[in-house]
């Protein structure tokens, strides 16, 4: 049997068996998280997927009160590489269940590429480990259902890796947006813009994968296809293979919608229509190059737009014309509109509607990182600003647009059943079917 083959289907050896020296930290599970510490009371921490995304997430998690126990990752370079940055603690794994599997883990930070974020969160939640992941979390409406109720289920701590809710500038956008003095919000605008060229992220050919990677257990319960190195690149590149990402709106739109969403208090909506192609692109993926979405909730609408071939951008930028990504969000409110981006936002009076433009008072408190709001909440069980609770809403959002794009045609959900409405195709399209012997996990949806 291949390799890649007992990955899949044969047991899972106990890393307990593991013959690597390292010292041995007593977990804060073993000690009840939310105690007094010990002198030894470490978290302990495995990253999975050792990226340049989960790297850098592990190195916001280097404080005295964690232990980095493992790195896990399919690609035998990258997962030595990441262990031995932390050659005291950390042990490699090939196989995510392996650290599943071991009782001293407290909590995982799950960064592979996103056709692997709902299966192994699920999974994680399972084995009653605390864990943080990377957005998008889910690529399919279901897999959003089924991740939020795994967490609930499992009473794990969770974060979705979305850092930018971390900063006090949405802070900020959140206060005046609840403060009520923009007046009715009957619009939110948001947008991301770059400029790829034709060319896009470029078109090597298929190749063999390197030396020492799994390619196999990489496509894992996502569709086999030859091995192209710009799959496996980096985040954003992946976002250009449907497959594996679901395209940039859910690569990168989580990071945006996150405002209107925190800030409204948005559910899933009840209507999605969307629209878009591959009109310019010509390189070696094969995602949309434009998408235009558009969610109706009583009320309110919010639209998305996403352009990849021009980078010009609705903040009217003036003379700087230089290409370059651009984002934002708008609140149009009766009084006044507020645009925002990452760092800064700005209130416009719609005339004279508007007379105190002064900013509300701060009343959000400020986050100390988004990795140790995690790490915070793992000892004090109250889960962080967020969580899969809060963050699947953004999720099922964007896997009902690619199913309205897909399709075509308008989707209708109720958000009362968490069920699609009228149209037995469109709910098909919300389940992915994962290649053997990967199994969707029906059981979180079965209610």
């Amino acid at each position: 049997m291949a390799e890649s083959d007992r990955l899949a289907r044969g047991p899972v050896r106990s890393a307990a068996a593991s013959g690597m020296a390292v010292p041995y930290f007593v977990s804060a599970a073993a000690l009840g998280r939310a105690g007094e510490p010990g002198a030894n009371d470490k978290l302990n921490v495995v990253l999975i997927g050792c990226g340049g995304m989960g790297r850098g997430n592990l190195n916001h998690c280097r404080h005295p009160d964690v232990a980095v126990v493992g790195a896990c990752d399919v690609w035998q370079e990258r997962r030595e590489a990441t262990a031995a940055a932390f050659p005291e603690t950390c042990k490699p794994y090939a196989d995510y269940r392996e650290v599943l599997a071991n009782p001293d883990v407290d909590g995982v930070i799950i960064a592979t590429p996103p056709h692997w974020h709902a299966l192994i969160a699920i999974e994680a939640a399972e084995a009653g480990k605390d864990f943080y992941v990377q957005k998008p979390m889910t690529m399919y409406l279901d897999e959003a259902l089924a991740v939020r109720r795994a967490a609930e289920q499992h009473k794990v701590i969770t974060q979705v890796g979305t850092q930018i809710h971390a900063g006090a500038n949405y802070r900020r956008v959140v206060e005046w947006v609840r403060s009520g003095r923009l007046g009715q919000i009957a619009v939110v605008r948001t947008f991301l813009t770059g400029n790829q060229g034709v060319e896009g992220i470029g078109n090597p050919p298929n190749s063999d994968p390197p030396a020492g990677m799994d390619w196999n257990q990489w496509v894992g319960p996502g569709p086999m296809r030859p091995f192209n190195p710009l799959i496996v690149a980096n985040a954003h590149t992946n976002c250009s293979f449907m497959d594996y990402s679901g395209g940039y709106t859910p690569g990168m739109a989580p990071h945006i919608i996150d405002l209107p969403f925190w800030a409204l208090e948005l559910g899933i909506p009840p209507k999605t229509v969307a629209s878009g192609g591959r009109y310019v692109t010509r390189d070696a993926g094969d995602a949309y190059d434009t998408q235009q979405v558009l969610w109706q909730y009583p009320k309110l609408t919010v639209t998305w737009m996403l352009q990849l071939v021009n980078s010009y951008g609705f903040d009217l930028q003036g003379a700087n014309h230089a290409i370059r990504r651009r984002l934002g969000v708008y609140f149009h409110g009766v009084d006044a509109t507020l645009y925002a981006d990452y760092g800064t936002h700005k209130v416009v009076p719609e005339g004279d509607r508007l007379q105190d433009t002064t900013p509300p008072e701060p009343s959000i408190p400020p986050s100390p990182g988004h990795e140790r709001e995690w790490l915070d909440s793992m000892r004090s069980r109250q889960q962080p600003s967020c969580n899969v609770s809060y963050h699947y809403k953004l999720d099922a959002a964007l896997g009902l647009a690619n199913i309205a794009y897909r399709l075509g045609r308008s989707i209708e959900f109720d958000p009362k059943t968490e069920k699609i409405v009228g149209d037995d195709e469109a709910a098909r399209r919300a389940r992915p079917v994962y290649r053997d012997p990967w199994k969707f996990p029906e059981k979180y949806l079965a209610s």
